[in-house]
């Protein structure tokens, strides 16, 4: 797979492409550049030449894709009654929310953190408790300390993001079986969001949620979907884990009648992508760590009062700009010509989140604008 081919993205009706002027590089919303590998696109164009697009049932080779995907990268053995098909992880999100809290309650979440965290709890008039991470040394950690002090008697859910977007940190299985005591202890359900899970950038291994507290299946939520790491956001699937049936009950509930069941391509794409996408995702991974290197170097060298801390996964970079004093980080750096997502939406808005899934080029043109805007 050839990732440094240009493909055209604008008057595409594109989210990240077409939102902004077409002089303006979007460095922004997590989707990437790159064409997805041959055997999602070989997938897809043999479903669209059959001509029907009728009501999909989710087969059993792709339930089994699935189980081997996990059980070969992670060594976590499911079962296929375990899953709960979603159309993305936002809606797994809001319907924890309904699931878990009643009206009032509250949901705690670590920022800064993907929006969503920060929007579902009062979408669905639930009481939204943050706690900011702990940047220690260079390194961000888990707030343990904090999130005792700001538990409640009334908070129900621990909306949690791992690996982390947009610290891109690898929790590592000590911090998760910590986390969970704190969850057992407060009788919280903890809802881990692993979407970046398969992009993981470091020699580190991610260890699911459920599978480092196997014990305490009765209140883990696992979100996953392979949109992420195969660049396929826009066919809408994704899928919760949830072994424990009463709790997997409790959470599918609130969704009755409302969610979609996947569509024809989305079982397609996944299936193929799950299946025969090993090498493209090989390949994708030295492509953005190379990418990711570039950017925490030039961040070293060229942008003065902007730092960043390592990012062990994702294809996101956290840039903390405090010290520039900016009224508008964002709009400071679109009227440069680059747009990167705004870190108010996150829970910092003295940070800005940069996606270097993109063509190198096009990084590197990104940067040289960011540096006139930041520098």
């Amino acid at each position: 797979m050839d990732f440094d081919r240009r493909i055209e993205r604008r008057a595409t009706a594109s989210f990240k492409w077409d939102l902004y002027p077409g002089d303006v590089l979007p460095l922004w919303v997590a989707d990437m550049d790159f064409a997805s590998p041959p055997p999602v696109v070989e997938a897809l164009r043999a479903r669209a030449e059959h001509g029907v697009f009728g009501y999909s049932l989710v087969p059993d080779s792709l339930v089994e894709a699935i189980i081997v995907h996990l059980e070969r990268r992670y060594g976590w053995r499911i079962e296929r009654d375990w899953i709960v098909w979603l159309p993305s992880v936002v809606p797994g999100l809001n319907l924890a929310c309904d699931a878990f809290a009643a009206p009032g309650e509250a949901v705690l979440a670590i920022t800064p953190v993907y929006p969503p965290f920060l929007e579902a709890p009062g979408e669905r008039g639930r009481r939204l408790v943050t706690v900011p991470a702990d940047l220690r040394s260079g390194r961000w950690e888990l707030p343990l300390e904090a999130l005792e002090e700001a538990v409640t008697p009334d908070t129900r859910a621990l909306l949690f993001c791992h690996p982390h977007n947009p610290l891109g940190r690898v929790w590592r299985r000590d911090e998760i079986t910590a986390l969970m005591g704190f969850c057992r202890h407060h009788d919280l359900v903890l809802v881990s969001d692993e979407i970046h899970c398969d992009l993981i950038l470091d020699d580190l291994a991610h260890v699911p949620a459920a599978l480092a507290c196997p014990g305490d299946a009765d209140r883990v939520v696992t979100l996953m979907s392979p949109s992420k790491t195969f660049n396929l956001p826009g066919l809408n699937f994704a899928f919760a884990i949830v072994e424990d049936e009463e709790l997997r009950q409790r959470f599918r509930q609130p969704g009755e009648g409302i969610l979609p069941f996947p569509g024809c391509f989305a079982i397609a794409a996944a299936e193929a992508a799950y299946r025969d996408g090993g090498a493209w995702h090989a390949g994708l991974l030295e492509y953005l760590r190379d990418n990711r290197d570039l950017v925490e170097a030039f961040v070293a060298a060229e942008l003065p009062g902007v730092t960043t801390t390592h990012v062990e996964a994702t294809y996101l970079a956290w840039l903390d700009v405090h010290r520039l004093g900016l009224e508008d980080p964002a709009a400071a750096c679109r009227s440069a010509g680059v747009a990167l997502s705004a870190g108010a939406a996150f829970g910092d808005p003295a940070c800005l989140r940069l996606n270097f899934g993109c063509r190198r080029e096009t990084l590197q043109e990104g940067l040289r604008r960011l540096r006139a805007a930041l520098a």
